[in-house]
């Protein structure tokens, strides 16, 4: 995700952190989210939440992002709902024990791999999808048996409020609770101990929860974001990449971790691209965005002025208008931009699209590698073989071929990045995974101590086979 920003209206808490933070690490303690039952009731009563509270969900992020109900519902709303149908059909599998086999030398014995809920979990979420990316990591620390704090962005102060507001008349209050405000309970809450961090955001933020996390060994989830590219080669049908483009990079105006940041343009490609773009746009904002319904806002000013200043790093072909008192940027596409330009410089996270040209496709795998790896690559090409070399010798959070941003909406991909872009992934199973615990069990039995004679020499024998295993 991109730079921090200085949020609209501070927002302060009221909450005692230690004595919340004990009071969850307590009620963990007394094994109370542990039961199936509690973990499906949990989920059950945040759907009930979402489908019952979605005019204020809606209003709430129209408020902070200009966002559609449509699109509000689509990326945010429903995509938690669909998160939690996928996990309640599939928890309870899940969660059962798995056996394993026992060498020889072992036998006779049983082997088992259990999971077990880590404990108390933080969850530090961003502005940019205030509601699903508060509420999709809770949906696995709730799944997986924890009890969980909850810290919204003061960002988006009125999802904010509005989750501190509705969450506790649904879940929970003993091992769910919400704690507002800015730098100051952030730090407060980091100083607290808990079993798990998981941090959705910048990369300067994710280096100071790193060093907080260290005071108590406190193992940590980063979702952060980058310079996702998107590679087009000639001969693909470039109407439909333009149209599949812009709905990636222009939905929630830019604002989107994986939203795609840049196109490397093989070969000839980059003319017919910029025409396509400018047609898609038209057809999906009409001929003034800013009157569309379905086109949001920029977060702040802050934000607004940086973006602003990136205008200068190529010629502008598509949009470039903006209003700073309406926190408006117009979809736009640079074209003849540099690699060193400063639009290149940093996660773009707006509604710009910067258009590079390169040669070959040997040129746009040594482009993406000389940077850090992004959190997601798309390929928009007819060809296995480049497919192959995309997959194979680029390294990406996640590859997405056709059609950017999507991969997300399978439950059963996980979600995350490498290096830069972040560490571990959740979605569908790997929530529970990054959630818990997974212990190993051994169970010998010792009922044939008691016939240790009678069986000496396969005893022996085992004894011998374990020593070289040794």
């Amino acid at each position: 995700m991109a730079t921090t920003e200085t949020p609209r209206e501070p927002l302060t808490t009221t909450v005692d952190i230690p004595e919340t933070v004990a009071r969850l690490r307590g009620t963990f303690a007394s094994g109370r989210t542990k039961p199936l039952a509690w973990r499906r009731a949990q989920l059950r009563a945040l759907r009930r939440m979402l489908v019952e509270e979605r005019p204020t969900l809606e209003k709430v992020l129209q408020d902070d992002l200009g966002k559609s109900p449509l699109e509000a519902h689509t990326t945010e709303i429903g995509f938690v709902i669909n998160e939690i149908d996928h996990t309640l059909k599939h928890l309870a599998s899940w969660l059962r024990p798995e056996r394993v086999s026992v060498p020889m030398a072992l036998a006779p014995a049983r082997a088992r791999r259990v999971r077990e809920p880590l404990g108390t979990v933080l969850v530090i979420s961003p502005w940019n999808y205030p509601v699903n990316l508060a509420l999709a990591p809770m949906v696995g620390a709730l799944a997986a048996g924890n009890s969980v704090l909850l810290k919204p962005s003061e960002l988006a102060p009125a999802t904010s409020n509005a989750l501190a507001d509705l969450l506790p008349r649904y879940l929970d209050t003993e091992a769910v609770a919400v704690v507002e405000g800015g730098v100051p309970e952030s730090t407060a809450l980091l100083a607290e101990r808990f079993d798990h961090i998981f941090y959705t955001g910048n990369s300067t933020v994710a280096r100071i929860v790193m060093a907080a996390a260290v005071e108590h060994l406190t193992p940590v989830t980063l979702e952060l974001g980058g310079k996702s590219p998107a590679i087009v080669e000639p001969g693909v049908d470039l109407a439909t990449v333009a149209r599949r483009l812009a709905w990636g990079k222009f939905t929630n105006a830019g604002q989107t971790c994986v939203a795609p940041d840049y196109v490397l343009a093989i070969g000839d490609t980059a003319a017919g691209l910029q025409r396509e773009l400018g047609a898609a746009i038209t057809e999906m904002f009409g001929s003034d965005p800013r009157k569309s319904p379905d086109y949001g806002r920029v977060v702040n000013e802050r934000h607004f002025d940086r973006l602003t200043a990136l205008m200068d790093s190529g010629e502008v072909v598509v949009g470039g208008s903006s209003d700073r008192a309406d926190l408006y940027i117009a979809p736009t596409v640079l074209g003849g931009v540099s690699p060193d330009s400063p639009v290149m410089a940093e996660e773009i996270f707006g509604p710009i699209l910067p258009i590079i040209e390169v040669a070959d496709l040997d040129e746009a795998i040594a482009y993406v590698n000389d940077h850090e790896k992004p959190l997601a690559l798309y390929g928009f090409t007819d060809s296995d073989v480049t497919k192959r070399r995309l997959t194979t010798e680029t390294s990406s959070g996640a590859v997405g071929f056709g059609l950017p941003i999507a991969h997300l909406a399978v439950p059963d991909l996980p979600f995350g990045g490498v290096g830069e872009s972040g560490m571990g992934a959740y979605h569908g199973k790997a929530s529970i995974d990054v959630f818990s615990h997974t212990k190993s069990v051994l169970d010998k039995s010792l009922v044939m101590d008691t016939m240790r004679v009678a069986y000496a020499p396969i005893t022996q024998l085992k004894e011998k086979i374990l020593r070289r295993m040794l």
